[in-house]
């Protein structure tokens, strides 16, 4: 044990009180013990360790100051202390009233001729909620970067599989940094000579100036564009879209190509063309991924949404124009997720200028390596009038109070649900009452002559001659 080179001349000739006041100092709580582990005296620092209960252990036993796991920890304690003159320090806890115990980590030397022990403590717990906090942050970090694996591996899977050729190219130098098997197939033949290659030596002559000036155009702007090129030897025309994202520091594109001419169409033995059937059809149609984010729509859509063109639309996610931000996408997911369709999904779609329109959503699950959904939306302003769906037609029930939500201004939607209670209210007293309207009138705390003009203004009664004799009286 680590002692003072010349303590006598150093400390003097140290009586009682300046020893007890030395110990008391040095540690957040001290105890004189004897040989058989009881204390026989304390000092606690309740200013930086305020331990409730401590003023019981004068008399007790050491060990019974503390939790069943620290008990071995006090026995080893004081076994070493009155065998020789180095201890471990250990942490041993300290029940509380409130249940969180005490972390105290403990120290014990030898004193006097009387086989007594000083022990000192100090104080664990600002330590042991650094400890804590640090064991809660590498866990969330864990969590974070296994998420992050899950959804890169998620992304390079869709990215391989998807039918379409898609390129990610660097935005400073223009060069392929990622190619999907298709854009290898149709670029490459197959091999992986393409990374690393600027994308304008991967086409055709003719076909690179307008790639250069597409790249150029995207990179000033900031905004997704397409261009029509011939990229390939066989003449054929290519629909290029650019997009530009960032990545870390770093800008890059990413490219989707089209064949013209291939699309969705199918030839006339095969049955009708359903792409131009969908691009024609009145209501608002929608292609999403399984995350809702949308992958293609028809002109209605984009007219509701007042949305230029389906490339801006494309790749945003579809709760960004429903009328409930964060809860209509959920619930139809879900529903789609489960049930694989949703019928008649009524709520507000929000076109990006603040226009909003009434609409009715249908929405099913297309089968295939990824699943597809396809929304159906349809206007039904028309059906309900200029007012609205909810306007003319007072709710009857909680549910359709409900799906009033997100429609409606709050000052309305408050004098609705008051107006449905009040209704309710009525209709119970007079069923309680066997219609005796001055009875439940009276039940209600209202003259009858209000209880008659309620009756009319909610139509629950046709009111007889008699009614109008009793408005009179009243």
């Amino acid at each position: 044990m680590k002692t003072f080179a010349a303590p006598r001349e150093s400390l003097g000739d140290l009586n009682a009180e300046a020893a007890a006041r030395l110990i008391a100092t040095a540690a957040d709580i001290a105890l004189v013990v004897d040989a058989d582990g009881m204390i026989r005296d304390l000092a606690v620092d309740h200013r930086e360790f305020a331990l409730t209960g401590h003023e019981q252990w004068l008399g007790r036993h050491w060990i019974d100051t503390v939790t069943s796991e620290s008990r071995p920890k006090i026995e080893a304690l004081i076994s070493e202390a009155m065998q020789s003159e180095r201890t471990r320090w250990r942490q041993v806890n300290h029940p509380t009233a409130t249940g969180a115990d005490v972390p105290v980590l403990y120290s014990a030397l030898r004193v006097g001729f009387e086989q007594r022990l000083v022990a000192f403590g100090r104080d664990l717990r600002t330590i042991s909620s650094l400890q804590q906090r640090l064991i809660e942050a590498q866990q969330k970090l864990e969590r974070d970067y296994t998420r992050l694996r899950h959804l890169e591996t998620r992304y390079r899977l869709l990215f391989q599989l998807s039918d379409e050729p898609l390129l990610v190219i660097d935005g400073a130098t223009d060069k392929v940094l990622e190619a999907n098997r298709a854009a290898l197939r149709m670029l490459d033949g197959g091999s992986r000579g393409l990374v690393g290659r600027a994308f304008a030596q991967c086409v055709a002559d003719e076909a690179s100036q307008e790639i250069d000036r597409l790249l150029a155009t995207v990179r000033a702007t900031g905004r997704a564009d397409e261009a029509e090129v011939v990229l390939t030897p066989d003449g054929g025309r290519w629909k290029v879209s650019a997009s530009l994202l960032r990545q870390e520091s770093a800008w890059v594109f990413l490219v989707r190509l089209l064949r013209l001419g291939s699309g969705m169409a199918l030839t006339a033995e095969q049955g009708p063309d359903w792409a131009a059937i969908a691009q024609a059809q009145p209501d608002a149609l929608v292609l999403t991924s399984a995350d809702g984010t949308v992958l293609s729509c028809n002109p209605a859509f984009l007219e509701l949404a007042e949305v230029p063109t389906e490339e801006q639309a494309r790749g945003e996610t579809l709760d960004r124009w429903l009328g409930r931000p964060g809860v209509d996408l959920r619930v139809l997911l879900s529903n789609l997720r489960e049930h694989g369709s949703v019928r008649l999904f009524a709520t507000v779609l929000r076109g990006d200028y603040g226009s909003e329109t009434e609409v009715e959503i249908s929405a099913c699950t297309t089968q295939g390596r990824q699943p597809v959904y396809a929304f159906s939306m349809r206007d039904v302003r028309r059906r309900f009038g200029a007012a609205g769906p909810h306007a003319a037609v007072m709710p009857q029930s909680a549910e359709q109070l409900g799906e009033l939500v997100g429609r409606v201004s709050l000052k309305d939607l408050v004098r609705q649900t008051t107006d449905m209670i009040e209704k309710m209210y009525i209709e119970a007293a007079l069923e309680m009452t066997r219609d005796n309207r001055a009875s439940a009138a009276e039940m209600l705390g209202l003259s009858r002559q209000s209880l008659y003009v309620k009756l009319r203004r909610y139509g629950l009664r046709e009111l007889g001659d008699s009614d109008d004799t009793d408005t009179s009286e009243s």
